[in-house]
């Protein structure tokens, strides 16, 4: 059962986080616009907004002919947070967008972009907990304590009952990678949920980078017996093997799009369900719908934490499952 104080936390950050949403919303006229406050929140921005009026200006990193250049975001918009039309240094802000001003201008964006930022932030986070967790093992004999002994159960559990399962007699050499894989699909989607963080996981270039990493890994270690049963299926006519080559080969790409639009299109979609719910507080402006939408918000928020577990879960499960096929022995 969750202490009163747990109770207390979370309906100060859910206070918060409609409190944030409808400033951020809200236009200069005061007209409210659910589709703009969705989509500042869920896509990505060159600024860290920390609620409405609080916001941390991020690098912009451009790499052109003349050379590397490096400034702040907030060169890019006046002292009311609007974009300046003029731009500076040679770009531009244009609706979540880095644009050169010359569209003849070739650069490369390396910027730290709020995903990025938390990116970054998820990854300190990790290294600091299972750091100490790793700690916690220099003595074997001793019993699992603090952080060790909340995460010591989760880590048995992917190494038992995900991996070890679905890959096979060779399962350590690939478990590292699924406990990264693990961890940060779960952190991300957990630490999207606070009131002003990022769409992290839900960003489909991560969800892509994170597939890629699985098809790499898939397919370079991949036996003969693996791609045997791609490209010379045994066991069927040969005529038959001109229908399957193809498809065998759509599958290889198939799988690795799957795990990406999964984890990208649940994500997303939680966030935009969401805030939809919290929007409608301020479309009809009535105690009735500001009441039983808050309702929604906190069930939801409670939907989207199993979400987060399910999705790390389902996401490792699957890299695990086509590594197994990629490296099982003929049969």
């Amino acid at each position: 059962m969750l202490s009163k104080r747990t109770y207390f936390l979370f309906v100060l950050l859910l206070f918060f986080s409609v409190n944030h949403l409808a400033f951020s919303a809200e236009k200069k006229e005061g007209e409210f616009n659910m589709g703009e406050m969705i989509m500042h929140h869920v896509l990505d921005d060159y600024r860290y907004e920390i609620m409405h009026g609080v916001i941390i200006p991020l690098p912009i990193i451009v790499y052109k002919d003349s050379g590397l250049e490096i400034f702040s975001s907030s060169n890019l918009f006046d002292d009311d947070h609007n974009a300046l039309k003029e731009g500076y240094n040679g770009f531009k802000y244009d609706h979540g967008k880095l644009k050169p001003i010359d569209p003849q201008l070739s650069y490369i964006d390396l910027s730290i972009t709020k995903n990025v930022a938390f990116l970054i932030m998820t990854s300190i986070l990790m290294i600091l907990i299972f750091v100490t967790v790793a700690r916690g093992y220099a003595n074997k004999y001793s019993v699992p304590k603090g952080i060790q002994s909340v995460f010591e159960p989760i880590i048995l559990f992917v190494r038992d009952d995900i991996v070890k399962p679905n890959i096979g007699h060779n399962y350590e050499k690939y478990l590292p990678y699924m406990l990264t894989l693990f961890f940060f699909i779960f952190f991300g989607n957990v630490l999207g949920l606070l009131p002003a963080a990022a769409n992290l996981t839900g960003n489909i270039a991560v969800t892509m980078t994170l597939a890629i990493f699985t098809f790499l890994i898939t397919n370079f270690s991949g036996n003969k017996h693996y791609w045997k049963h791609i490209f010379w299926t045994p066991g069927i006519p040969l005529i038959m093997r001109v229908i399957i080559l193809p498809i065998e080969l759509i599958g290889v790409f198939s799988k690795p799009i799957s795990l990406m639009i999964r984890l990208f299109a649940a994500i997303t979609a939680g966030h935009i369900v969401l805030l939809s719910f919290i929007g409608l507080i301020f479309i009809f402006q009535s105690y009735g719908v500001g009441f039983f939408s808050s309702l929604f918000v906190v069930g939801l928020n409670l939907v989207e934490l199993m979400v987060a577990g399910i999705q790390a879960y389902v996401f490792t499960m699957f890299s695990s499952v086509y590594i197994g096929l990629a490296i099982e022995d003929e049969h």
